[in-house]
């Protein structure tokens, strides 16, 4: 998997946040590719990975999910890579796409979209 990959992945929920967060947000939230944990950034290139896989065995035509379909996968793919790198993660790190706050959802979206962008280049 790229290191690219994930730092489109990165970027996009940078921006994200940027966007949707109401307030300042965390710094841990915002923080730049280069200072991301190893397992951050690999967690980030293998859901960019599983997303252009579905992207690319559904021809294209994840273009005609939702919002919150796309956002859900984001979020689905997310969860299983911190269940991979995080022995026992906290509750709200594991939690069920409709329990996320509304920022974070906009936000997994707005990844699936930045990824599907990035394809059709």
């Amino acid at each position: 998997m790229s290191n690219d990959n994930g730092r489109v992945f990165r970027e996009a929920w940078i921006a994200g946040v940027t966007k949707h967060y109401p307030g300042e947000p965390k710094p841990g939230y915002v923080t730049p590719w280069d200072d991301t944990p190893d397992w951050e950034r690999a967690a980030a290139a293998a859901v960019y990975e599983q997303v252009r896989q579905f992207i690319e065995i559904s021809e294209g035509m994840t273009r005609k999910l939702t919002r919150e379909q796309r956002g859900h996968f984001i979020a689905t793919c997310w969860i299983a890579q911190i269940h991979k790198h995080i022995e026992e993660p906290k509750p709200g790190y594991v939690a069920d796409y409709a329990d996320l706050p509304e920022w974070q959802r906009e936000t997994d979206a707005d990844i699936f979209d930045a990824i599907e962008d990035q394809m059709r280049r």
